[in-house]
Order: structure tokens, then sequence, then C-alpha cells
């Protein structure tokens, strides 16, 4: 079948830098969702879907640990709110003093400095205590009105409430025994309906952090969201989530004989990561290493994208990292598994140095595991230097056919005069060391020819005919520019 050539090619060896105001694109694919350090949750998952049981879960996740028991109860202080007041219902009685209503409402509010007002629902103040002011629920539990720290609705709470002077007026603190701690945990972390060894591992693992993490000079232990780990009281617990509890009552992680810092996460995309590598500038710890995770793959964010941006989106996302026009982002070094431990935001005024997790956050990232591909685009003038008239190579191109519309050869040679010529760059350099050109035709998008990638990932393409054209390299494609 004869050729209907609709571009010429040429190659470049060597080109001119392209221009800063070259149209880009950002393509972005990933794994894992979460910091990467500890048990995931998903592989957790898996494995007791394996038939894995939950010292087993614990004892691959957190490396060189035992499962040990608590000698005694523990208590746990939660911050469950901060405001200018905190309003609860259900308290049986200011604890050590007087009575109360547990069908009515009470505000406290500030009395003066270290000072505790406790109101009545009419408003009349009841009395003034010495911070904290502790309420005990009526049969063991009380209603907290408002939103809790962790953005949901308050409701019951076990234990005692806990009012004290905050800068921003008061806080709202549970103080309860750690089991029943756990209970609001372990279901508002993983579905209630996972498999017992699912439950009782997340269960070690909420217990064990909550000693290991405690923070009593600040009046409390816990945050109610995932600054600590997620606790919604007793209108979390199920069933199945308080069975695990019970099973485990008292067990934690410990390496050398002392609870240790268990954390946990959704996904790995699997494989785990070096707690420093994560948690940049904190100190690598034995328990807390890289290990393979093969059961990660039943969760829905086990690979994601690919997210594909333009460059001023990359921009506006980066804010004041980018200096000058958004380049690229070029990964300086990744950790074990492989996530970003560091990054270089490249722009056409400079560089930026940044961290994976900064990256992450900067960009609304899952993870930290996450591989970019840079491709920029820009049309110039095409050169007056005359089109060569003998081929280098009668090769055809990969995937090269001989139909009307499909990629031209290179040892084409076309009586077109070149209308322009698109230049750019691709990060990184395709495997096989060319690009395609695409012409929007009608509703598609058809290949015209290919263009060998040079030094420094440039690439360059005489076109002939008017239209919109983008550049493909493998499977990702590059920005849509106009030749008129």
């Amino acid at each position: 079948m004869r050729l209907r050539p609709l571009v010429l090619a040429t190659l470049l060896l060597a080109l001119s830098a392209v221009p800063a105001e070259a149209a880009s694109r950002l393509t972005v694919r990933g794994a894992g969702f979460g910091h990467g350090v500890g048990m995931s949750q998903y592989g957790a998952l898996g494995f007791a879907q394996h038939g894995a049981t939950y010292r087993d879960i614990v004892a691959h996740y957190f490396t060189g640990t035992q499962v040990s028991k608590l000698a005694a109860p523990s208590e746990v202080r939660v911050l469950l709110q901060s405001g200018g007041s905190v309003r609860v219902r259900g308290v049986a009685s200011v604890v050590g003093s007087r009575a109360l209503t547990p069908s009515a409402t009470y505000t406290a509010v500030s009395g003066g400095p270290g000072v505790v007002a406790l109101r009545s629902a009419s408003g009349n103040v009841i009395g003034r205590y010495q911070a904290p002011l502790r309420l005990a629920g009526a049969g063991g539990a009380f209603t907290l009105l408002g939103r809790a720290q962790n953005g949901v609705s308050n409701g019951g709470y076990r234990g005692v409430l806990e009012v004290s002077p905050a800068p921003s007026g008061l806080m709202a603190v549970n103080a309860l025994d750690l089991e029943s701690y756990i209970r609001g945990v372990v279901p508002a972390e993983i579905p209630a309906t996972w498999p017992a060894e699912a439950l009782k591992a997340q269960a070690l693992a909420a217990r064990t952090y909550a000693l290991a993490t405690r923070k009593p000079v600040t009046g409390f232990d816990q945050y109610a969201d995932t600054r600590s780990q997620v606790y919604r009281g007793m209108s979390a617990e199920k069933p199945t989530s308080d069975a695990a509890i019970a099973a485990t009552t008292g067990e934690v992680v410990t390496y050398a004989g002392n609870p240790v810092v268990t954390y946990f996460f959704s996904t790995s995309g699997g494989r785990t990561e070096n707690v420093e590598n994560s948690f940049i500038g904190s100190p690598a710890q034995p328990w807390l290493r890289s290990v393979d995770d093969p059961y990660d793959d039943v969760s829905p964010r086990h690979r994601w994208g690919p997210y594909r941006w333009s460059g001023s989106t990359v921009s506006r996302k980066l804010g004041s990292l980018v200096k000058g026009s958004f380049r690229s982002i070029r990964v300086t070094q990744r950790g074990a598994s492989p996530r970003v431990v560091d990054a270089t935001i490249v722009g056409t005024g400079g560089s930026t140095k940044i961290t994976g997790p900064q990256l992450r956050s900067r960009l609304g990232l899952f993870d930290t595991w996450v591989y970019f591909d840079q491709m920029s685009t820009n049309v110039a003038p095409a050169p007056t230097t005359p089109t060569p008239t003998t081929p280098t190579t009668t090769t055809p191109d990969p995937g090269q056919t001989t139909t009307g519309g499909g990629i031209a050869p290179r040892a084409l040679v076309s009586s077109l005069k070149a209308r322009a010529e698109l230049r750019g760059r691709v990060s990184p350099k395709p495997a096989d060391g060319w690009v395609k050109v695409q012409r929007r035709m009608g509703d598609a998008w058809v290949d015209v020819v290919s263009a060998q990638v040079g030094k420094g990932g440039r690439y360059a393409a005489r076109v002939a005919l008017a239209g919109s054209y983008r550049v493909i390299s493998g499977d990702d494609p590059g920005p849509t520019v106009s030749v008129r």
C-alpha cells in the first residue's frame, strides 16, 4: 500500500536547550498509602487470609520483637476537644465532690487562671474547681457534645472527663483504662469485619503504640486523630473487635523487654520502609526495618496512577519550591522500598532540595513510593537547513507500519515543506531511545513519526501540517501543542 506521509522528521543529535516557555506534563505513578513504616494493615489482612496468626503477623512487621504481657493495668488520657467551652451530658458527679444529674447538660468554662467553672443548662454557675475538673460518667460513661479533634461528632466515651485550661480556652480529655481505649481504636483503624487474626494484630499494635508514645507533660497522652491513632470511643466499638481485644488483653510488642513504638499504616505497595527514610531525622530502630510484604496486593492502593499534570498544575502544588518555571522533579535518594527520601525540584531559575515526605504533602500523593515521568514540548520555527535527501538508515521504527496513517519511515523524504519543529525533553529517557509524534485527527490521535532522543533527553521533529500534536514516551503522552 502506498504511503501517505503527514510529516517529515529530522533527527537532531545536538540541540539547543528547550526554551523555558515549553509546555510540560508530569506523569506520576506510585504504590502504597501512608508513611510505610511498621505494620501494613492491608498486608496484615492478607497474612490473616493466608492462615497467619496475629503473633506471626506482628513478628513479621516488627523485626526481632516478642509478644509480652503487661504486669498491671494502665490508664490513657486522650485529647477529645479544645475550644472556649466544653458541653457534656451523662455525668453523675464531680469526682470527689457533688452529685450531678445524668440527664442534664452541663457546660464547663474558664473560671480564671487554673480554675474551671461548671454551669447548669440554665447558665447558672454551680461550682468553681481547680483544674483539672474531673467529671465521672454515669455507669462508667459520658457523652461529650460538639465535634472531636478527629473531625467527627463526639459521642459516648468510657471513663472520666477531665477539663483543663488550654491556650485556646479549655481542653476536654478522656481518661480511661488502656483496654477500654483500644476498643475505640481498633475498629476505627480497620474494618471490624476483617479476620480475627488481623484484628488481634491491630490490637497489639494499638495497645503498644499508646504506651510507647505517651505525652504526660501536655496534660494528655494521645490525640484522637492520626497524629496519634484514630479513637472514636463507644461509637466505634464492635463485637468482633471487642473479642479480638479481649483475646489479647494486656499483650504488647516488646524489644529487649520494653514496649516499642509500633507504627502502622494502610498499604505498603509490597515492601515497608526503614523508619529513618520516612520520618526524616529519626534514628534508625532495629524493629522498624524494611521487610517484604507479600500479601499487600489486596489493597486498592497497592498501585495507583498514572496521574498526568500540566507544568502549571505542578507549579501551583509546589508553590515557592519552584524557582522560575517548573522543569522537573529529580529523585536523588530512595529508601529500601524504594520510597523517595530526597529529591530536587528543578526550575528555570534554579533548584530546590526537598524530602520525600514534603514532596508527598505538597503534591497530595498517597505515599512516597512514587515515580515521575517528565515531558516538555515546544513549537519552534522550522530550521532553514535543507532536509537531507538521502537516508542514514532504512531500518523501520519500532511498531512501524506501511499503511496509510502509520508511522512514516525515517528514510522517507517528503516534498512537503516543514512548517515547524517540535522540540523538547523527556525524563527518564525511554528504554528504546525513541519517542512517537502524534497528530490529532478528528476524535483520534494518530501516530505519524518517531524521533530519536538524544543527550539530556532532548528530541526534535519537524512537522509540515497545521494541527494539534503531542509526543508519546512509552505509554505516557506529553502536553498538547498547536502548530499554525
